[in-house]
């Protein structure tokens, strides 16, 4: 795998100076996912960007899977990281001209849960056609839409967890019935961490991190 563009590197025939870029080539293989993965990291870690670690990994896991499964393994593309104004974009290039649909979870065509959870995390996404075939983005924010974005989630996560469990569900948006739920939720997810050989106080202590990490 290709290193990362030397860090800090600006975007060329941009006029905002404040706007990072760098471009990491690859070889779609299982293996090189990970090391997309550590490679992400590190980059926003050296432009001092912490806040998008965990949303930008899973963005580049799932359009980096989607080129294994539809491209082809092996199939050369190239990743793409674009920082300004408090916004990540994220594109992953490939030279297939075969646009991705968002359709059902269970279609089988080049959609389901990848660009759902795209769909479900980015402020907003997309597909480029390019002169070799086509670059799918997404972007991400690190502002109020960050946060907005969580708690719209973990509020219809713990809706159909109380659903599940046969409880009142939270129309009335009940402080108690939130932080009840939360809190059987936080236990359960404790549980399944132990039984697949988890440890589950590392578990909180990092939750705990990537919530003060973006909360500052």
């Amino acid at each position: 795998m290709a290193d990362v563009a030397p860090e800090g590197e600006r975007m060329s025939g941009q006029d905002n100076s404040s706007q990072l870029r760098s471009v990491l080539p690859f070889e779609a293989e299982p293996a090189a996912v990970r090391d997309l993965r550590r490679a992400v990291r590190g980059q926003l870690m050296a432009w001092s960007l912490p806040a998008f670690t965990e949303e930008a990994e899973l963005a580049v896991s799932e359009l980096a899977a989607n080129v294994i499964k539809h491209v082809g393994r092996g199939s050369a593309a190239t990743l793409v990281l674009e920082a300004a104004a408090g916004r990540l974009r994220i594109e992953l290039h490939d030279r297939s001209f075969r646009v991705p649909v968002l359709g059902s979870a269970a279609c089988d065509d080049e959609c389901g849960r990848g660009l759902h959870l795209l769909a479900g995390m980015a402020i907003d996404w997309g597909t480029l056609l390019t002169a070799t075939g086509k670059a799918v983005w997404c972007e991400l924010s690190a502002g109020p839409e960050l946060h907005c974005r969580r708690a719209q989630r973990a509020e219809a996560a713990l809706t159909h967890y109380r659903r599940d469990l046969g409880g009142p569900l939270l129309a009335s948006r009940s402080t108690q019935i939130l932080e009840e739920s939360a809190t059987d939720l936080i236990a359960d997810l404790l549980h399944w961490v132990t039984a697949r050989g988890g440890d589950p106080d590392g578990l909180l202590d990092r939750a705990q991190m990537h919530f003060e990490a973006e909360a500052a």
